[in-house]
């Protein structure tokens, strides 16, 4: 077989194996199931939102309350497995409001009542941009570890950009344990599972039996025994009657007693004397207590996949400006074939979408300028 030949025959093979095992496209809100764990939630509306690059492909679901908490899941029918393979997670999101609190993250997870999804429902993982004051980041979480309330905290913030176009956030996680995340595309941040989250308790510990010995010396410096004080060292006061001052013209000493100048810094003083400090010649060094293996450090070269099936999607955040628009939510197990799907939908719309927007804003402009001018006359009224 030629070279040419075997490599296309390996794409081919690539390509046949990768698996999408689930894309939203919110074509239609009909499979998304609204949280009944809390009253008040904010409602979603389908929307491409006050400008896009096209409006049926850029359509998503869209917060549409300010200060509300928002809460909706939806199914995934098949279910999500990736043993053995990696994890691609991508989604979109456009903040066109301007978002100055509020989150953009999704959460995926195992089997539950989707009517009963709320903040402590248990997650695989929550992923997503995140913004409120001078916090700005993309949060990757995974949720649930070992136990349901163990949820893992990404040890990076990277932040994500603030404009109001749509943005593509998609995550890698391989089985080598490894992982990227990758915003429009681009790659922003890389490591791994074990340095990056606490998955895992330390492989040493210190010992708890090893004490500090009675004579260590741990104090780097000392005062210098030669350094000797000056013999005139304190031969001038603190403080010294302030030579420039007079007694006032109306002072009247039978009335307010004799008259004494103030008393103000003395330049001359030296303050209290110290001798100089020196290298200590006994000093050891910082003690440390001698490392010895963890007990409990258990390795896990499988923490990069769930142990029950990913069974829902949902969105689970706060916001005090609504207007963001999510979209295309896919999980898959081959880069490659997500990226595909993210050419087609963000790829092909978002020169026209920056377009859509320049449009907006100008023809925004005269009715903001009548507004104005009918502001000020209504101002002479005044």
């Amino acid at each position: 077989m030629s070279m040419k030949l075997a490599t296309a025959s390996a794409l081919l093979a690539t390509s046949a194996s990768a698996k999408v095992f689930f894309h939203e496209k919110f074509d239609s809100m009909d499979k998304w199931v609204a949280s009944e764990a809390r009253e008040g939630l904010g409602k979603f509306e389908l929307s491409s939102g006050k400008f896009s690059g096209d409006a049926k492909i850029n359509q998503g679901l869209r917060s549409t309350e300010d200060a509300k908490f928002y809460g909706a899941a939806t199914e995934i029918a098949e279910g999500v497995q990736n043993k053995g393979k990696d994890l691609v997670v991508s989604m979109s999101v456009k903040h066109e409001q301007g978002i100055g609190c509020g989150g953009g993250y999704i959460k995926i997870g195992p089997q539950m009542d989707l009517k009963k999804f709320n903040g402590d429902s248990e997650y695989f993982l929550m992923f997503g941009p995140d913004k409120c004051g001078s916090t700005n980041k993309v949060h990757v979480i995974f949720g649930g570890y070992k136990k349901a309330d163990n949820n893992l905290l990404w040890k990076k913030s990277p932040s994500f950009p603030t404009d109001k176009y749509t943005h593509v956030y998609t995550l890698v996680v391989k089985p080598d344990l490894t992982y990227e995340l990758f915003v429009d595309q681009e790659s922003k941040e890389k490591g791994t599972l074990p340095e990056d989250w606490d998955f895992l308790k330390p492989k040493e510990i210190d010992d708890p039996e090893d004490k500090k010995p009675a004579d260590w010396v741990d104090e780097a410096q000392i005062d210098d025994p030669e350094d000797k004080k000056p013999e005139d060292w304190d031969s001038q006061p603190e403080k010294i009657k302030d030579p420039e001052a007079t007694k006032p013209e109306d002072w009247d000493e039978e009335d307010d007693g004799e008259w004494e100048a103030p008393e103000i810094a003395n330049p001359e003083y030296k303050g209290t004397w110290k001798p100089k400090r020196i290298a200590n010649p006994a000093y050891k060094g910082v003690w440390k207590a001698k490392r010895i293996p963890n007990p409990e450090f258990e390795d896990d070269k499988e923490m990069y996949y769930p142990k029950s099936p990913l069974k829902w999607v949902g969105i689970d955040v706060w916001q005090v400006e609504s207007g963001s628009i999510w979209d295309n939510i896919i999980i898959g197990d081959d880069l490659a074939e997500v990226n595909a799907i993210v050419d087609a939908t963000w790829g092909a719309t978002k020169e026209a979408e920056k377009t859509a927007q320049k449009a907006a804003e100008e023809a925004a402009k005269p009715k903001e300028e009548e507004k104005e001018a009918a502001d000020d006359e209504d101002d002479e009224e005044l």
